[in-house]
């Protein structure tokens, strides 16, 4: 994997670039990840993002709106495996994840707002490609996340 640092990635590309508003946190076990956007949108259902993480996902990373909420989970150890498995690059949650003790010992980055044993329920609800607004940016699918322990940086094209 190439190596970076996203405060050297703004200082390069500062006038072409988003950074997310500080927030999101670290819960797997790597924190420096890379890849091309997928989005799914789960109104308390993570039915889509489970779904999707069934796909390959070499070199892309999968944003899931969770429209803020901090209620539900959106990603917990069964999917994280699933999304290790399929090859996916790392998770970005705009709400929360769970089992958190699996997540860190897991070769999976994943960044959430928070963390809460709650699930969601399961009604098939949710859209793909569709923008994610979070922490003052807007995330495409087809536009490139870069993320380390700094936080998250996106472009709509890639950095190298």
């Amino acid at each position: 994997m190439t190596q970076f640092t996203t405060p050297d990635l703004y200082d390069e590309h500062r006038d072409h670039v988003q950074v997310a508003d500080s927030g999101l946190q670290h819960f797997g076990n790597k924190t420096l990840f890379y890849g091309q956007v997928v989005t799914v949108t789960c109104p308390d259902d993570n039915s889509f993002a489970g779904n999707i993480l069934h796909e390959n996902g070499e070199g892309k990373v999968l944003v899931v709106d969770g429209f803020a909420s901090k209620r539900f989970a959106f990603i917990g150890d069964m999917i994280a495996e699933r999304a290790l498995k399929n090859g996916w690059q790392g998770i970005i949650i705009n709400g929360c994840c769970r089992d958190i003790e699996i997540l860190a010992t897991l070769d999976l980055p994943v960044m959430a707002l928070g963390a809460t044993p709650r699930c969601t329920t399961k009604r098939g609800l949710g859209a793909k490609d569709h923008p994610v607004n979070m922490l003052n940016t807007t995330i495409n699918t087809g536009d490139w996340v870069y993320a380390d322990v700094n936080g998250l940086i996106i472009s709509n094209k890639a950095l190298f």
